[in-house]
């Protein structure tokens, strides 16, 4: 194989995690392909492995462009499993392994020497299965990893390409698809002349849009994320959105009675409503507003001494709510704590399928569930408060005014 100019400078990188942006028909295949078989047959017993978002996806985009190199090479391929056993440069063997975003739990107790994962801005709950079911497979072997994407609005792939201004064991790269000299440019200028304006920034010169129709667009990092709380009298509350399959979520919020403030969150998969409890309990919150569907789950908090607080859910309440969230971004009553990046991924992914969508797509809303179920029940009370501002604050200025311009 044959790498161009700009797929040679990630080859010849050092850093553990490299993190590559860049625009369609780039070549991330060929250098992924690339680097898999340069690891698997440097020496005995290595293990590699190539993640995409779908087991189709693996096995289109990868797969059999893979066998088709390695077929000359007297392999064992398991088609079953998408498995390839090669000899290695000392006569060890080493497995290359292909797989799913969707079986990605199944990897869980495994051990890697290098990760490829491809489209990175799709994998759904990025952080919790990186940080749960990855980064652990990576420890015995010290392994490496290959992020690739292009961009999808600023979410987990957008806070990834910023990891290296924090941690020195991350490199982001930025390439177009212009970079790759082997596609015809007056094909590129076409799709530049021809395509909406953000949809070819984004496909092409991969740089991070907004996404279109997000639920609830008012949300901004510039706006509405903090580092430390500012220093105040709070309640401590939380909402809780329970889950197995999908990740229970548990974001830990401060209210003044005026703003809310969400500090930290509490995001894992695999957890009963037994195991929910016992952390939410652990916490000492002054309040606690769950999802008012699972009784079970809210009988297990109150056995625990939960001071539960009872959340209206019924016809129009989902709307009402992310409506309720969305005037609290725009009055600027409700900041997100930094170090909270599935809520911020969640914000910044949670749309609609299409602008004649009656709710938004039922993924990426965990957490937003659980502040929604906040939010609901503090609504009316927050704007009661802001009201009773107001009309201080017109007050204090009609006797400022009045002092000023005597009659």
């Amino acid at each position: 194989m044959e790498l161009h100019p700009t797929q040679k400078i990630v080859v010849k990188d050092i850093h553990r995690f490299r993190v590559l942006r860049c625009g369609r028909r780039w070549g991330k295949t060929t250098l992924a392909i690339y680097e898999l078989l340069g690891k698997v047959i440097a020496k005995d017993g290595v293990r590699v492995l190539y993640l995409s978002p779908t087991f189709q996806q693996s096995r289109d985009i990868l797969w059999e462009s893979l066998l088709k190199i390695v077929r000359g090479t007297n392999p064992k391929i398991n088609e079953a499993r998408l498995e390839i056993t090669l000899r290695t440069i000392d006569g060890g063997d080493g497995l290359l392994l292909v797989r799913s975003w969707e079986s990605v739990e199944t990897l869980r107790g495994q051990a890697f020497d290098l990760i490829v994962i491809d489209e990175v801005a799709s994998m759904k709950e990025f952080w919790v299965n990186w940080q749960e079911v990855l980064r652990p497979t990576l420890t015995d072997r010290k392994g490496e990893v290959i992020f690739i994407s292009t961009p999808k609005g600023f979410n987990h792939f957008y806070d990834l390409c910023n990891q290296e201004l924090t941690d020195k064991d991350f490199k982001a790269f930025h390439f177009t698809s212009w970079d790759n000299p082997h596609l015809d440019q007056e094909e590129l200028q076409t799709a530049k002349d021809t395509l909406p304006s953000d949809r070819y920034l984004q496909e092409y010169e991969a740089s991070f849009q907004k996404t279109q129709g997000l639920a609830i667009p008012e949300f901004s990092r510039e706006k509405h994320l903090y580092e430390e709380l500012p220093v105040g009298n709070y309640e401590k509350l939380a909402g809780v959105d329970f889950g197995y399959v999908h990740p229970a979520a548990v974001p830990e919020i401060r209210w003044t009675g005026e703003k809310l403030y969400v500090e930290d969150e509490w995001y894992k998969r695999g957890r009963v409503d037994a195991q929910i409890a016992e952390y939410v309990a652990s916490c000492n919150f002054n309040a606690v507003y769950p999802d008012p569907e699972n009784q079970g789950g809210i009988e297990e908090l109150r056995r625990r001494g939960v001071n539960v607080r009872e959340v209206q859910k019924g016809k129009g309440s989902v709307l009402k709510g992310i409506n309720m969230i969305r005037e609290l971004f725009l009055s600027k009553r409700l900041f997100i704590n930094k170090r909270c990046v599935n809520l911020i991924t969640e914000l910044e992914s949670y749309a609609y399928d299409d602008s004649k969508s009656e709710l938004p797509v039922k993924e990426n809303d965990d957490c937003i569930d659980a502040l929604r179920y906040v939010v609901m029940s503090l609504f009316s009370k927050m704007d009661k408060q802001q009201r009773i501002l107001r009309e201080l604050g017109q007050r204090q200025w009609n006797l400022n005014t009045n002092q000023s311009n005597p009659v």
